[in-house]
């Protein structure tokens, strides 16, 4: 099953577990993949721009990781914001379930992988990041966008990496002019590539 395919819920290739090392939150890991998800074997190139960029998450509260795939971005926050409730979400459930492997690998109880559905509603977050499914069309980022980014607390910062090609400026644009006037969106990075970019909630 090619990366195109790692939005479907339940994956029907073989599931194929395997072992690979990452390097989370500055020390190296020994993790587990599977085939059915985005970027099975390593920590994909956009991801790495994003976290090499991003301050430090706050300590606590909710923070949310939107499209966690196997997890490198949701078990980050986990690492440095121990006290802090990190809710990885993911439409994949195999994806969920590596998450879930991988943060008691890891000895993180901190880690919350769900599907969308299963964020209660009056949850807000303190922080997201997200390397988003840019791949799933517009419409549906869209969507997607307009659907968690009001979660934010005030105060608080969404950071978004997107590939310069796959539409970062036209997503830029469409994220000033889609949200209300207590949020600002701005370019806080540029790197191979992909841009990242910062969402404020006043």
């Amino acid at each position: 099953m090619g990366n195109e395919h790692y939005f479907s819920s339940s994956p029907e290739s073989e599931l194929n577990l395997r072992r690979f090392h990452a390097r989370l939150a500055g020390q190296v890991y020994e993790l587990t993949t599977a085939s059915g998800i985005f970027s099975p074997e390593r920590i994909d190139a956009g991801t790495e721009v994003l976290l090499s960029h991003v301050p430090a998450p706050p300590p606590g509260g909710n923070l949310l990781d939107l499209g966690s795939g196997w997890g490198p971005i949701a078990l980050s926050l986990a690492i440095h914001s121990p006290r802090a409730t990190v809710w990885a979400v993911d439409v994949n459930e195999r994806a969920l379930d590596l998450v879930r492997r991988n943060a008691t690998t890891l000895g993180l109880d901190n880690v919350n992988a769900v599907t969308p559905a299963d964020v209660p509603d009056d949850v807000t977050f303190m922080t997201i990041w997200s390397n988003p499914p840019i791949r799933v069309g517009k419409n549906e980022l869209h969507d997607l966008l307009e659907k968690w980014i009001p979660r934010l607390e005030p105060g608080s910062d969404a950071w978004l990496v997107v590939q310069r090609n796959l539409g970062s400026d036209s997503l830029h644009r469409w994220l000033q002019a889609t949200f209300p006037e207590e949020f600002t969106f701005t370019r806080a990075a540029t790197n191979k590539g992909y841009r990242v970019l910062r969402g404020r909630r006043r």
